[in-house]
């Protein structure tokens, strides 16, 4: 077992995981502490979680070298068990059970989800799909990442998902072409792409926008399996029933995260003093009151 592919295989997608979690913490650190993206790109950690995010992609693209599909994508859900807790840790918070649940019910219903996916023709995009399928995502990704909030995590993970489905490409076929060029660049300008839309999407917290990647990003590549590579649920009806339960698992451990993210910023805001500026624009700041003096039998009083 020790030496065989498929051990590899899970060793890689563990560490990858470990690089995935990491990074995201340090990106959602980073984007607490700035207003834009343009201000995160002018600190070093977040350079560092630029390291972490690529090292994670390529562990995970050798993996994919020496084990299955639906043994690897599963594992690489583990950066969302990883990440909440460790900026949990890293932020002094208490993880609450909502937050344990909603790990729990997107990690179950991903792994379903992937686990009755089953491989179809086995072959890669040909130069036309993947010239379709970077047209179709790059649309969909500049409709969503224009409606803010959690629908910028959505465009991150489609954009990643994209990103990860071409450099398997190039991992599995690697030739010099022209074609091949296109497929490289197609895959640095989405991987870049996905990593700039996630630091945006961090603005809003962890849970709920790591939640969302981490469903999204593969059902995704599962996407373009199905349309364009022959791909599809195994185990008959079972397989597809069994499909449809992990979506809803899934989608209902994103919104306990998303909605758990939601109070806090809601209890944080109470708590937040409103600038002066604020103040005046919403017609609650009152000019300061002058003390007026009484005279009464001779003493004076302030009032």
């Amino acid at each position: 077992m020790t030496g065989s592919p498929v051990f590899l295989a899970v060793v890689l997608s563990l560490v990858s995981a470990i690089c995935y979690a990491a990074a995201a913490v340090v990106q959602a650190r980073t984007a607490a502490g700035t207003t834009s993206v343009r201000g995160a790109l002018a600190r070093g950690a977040w350079w560092g979680s630029v390291l972490l995010n690529a090292s994670g992609a390529l562990l995970h693209v050798v993996a994919l070298r020496y084990g299955p599909l639906t043994l690897v994508q599963p594992l690489g859900a583990l950066s969302l068990v990883l990440a909440v807790p460790l900026g949990s840790l890293v932020s002094g918070r208490r993880t609450s059970g909502t937050q344990w649940s909603g790990m729990a019910f997107t990690l179950v219903g991903l792994t379903t989800l992937l686990a009755v996916t089953a491989s179809g023709r086995g072959d890669t995009l040909g130069t036309t799909e993947v010239l379709l399928v970077a047209l179709v995502a790059a649309a969909v990704v500049a409709v969503l990442s224009a409606r803010g909030g959690l629908a910028v995590a959505a465009a991150s993970g489609i954009a990643s998902g994209v990103g990860s489905t071409l450099a398997q490409k190039l991992a599995v076929s690697p030739t010099l072409s022209w074609s091949t060029a296109l497929v490289a660049l197609l895959t640095v300008a989405f991987a870049v792409g996905g990593l700039l839309l996630s630091q945006k999407a961090y603005r809003h917290g962890l849970g709920g926008p790591l939640a969302l990647l981490t469903l999204v990003n593969p059902v995704t590549a599962a996407a373009i399996g199905l349309t364009l590579l022959g791909e599809g649920f195994g185990y008959g009806a079972t397989g597809t029933l069994l499909a449809l339960v992990g979506a809803g698992a899934a989608v209902h451990g994103v919104t306990l995260l998303s909605g758990h993210r939601r109070t806090e910023e809601l209890q944080t805001d109470l708590l937040r003093p409103t600038p002066p500026a604020q103040l005046a624009h919403t017609g609650r700041l009152r000019a300061p009151v002058t003390p007026v003096t009484v005279e009464l039998t001779g003493a004076s009083r302030t009032m």
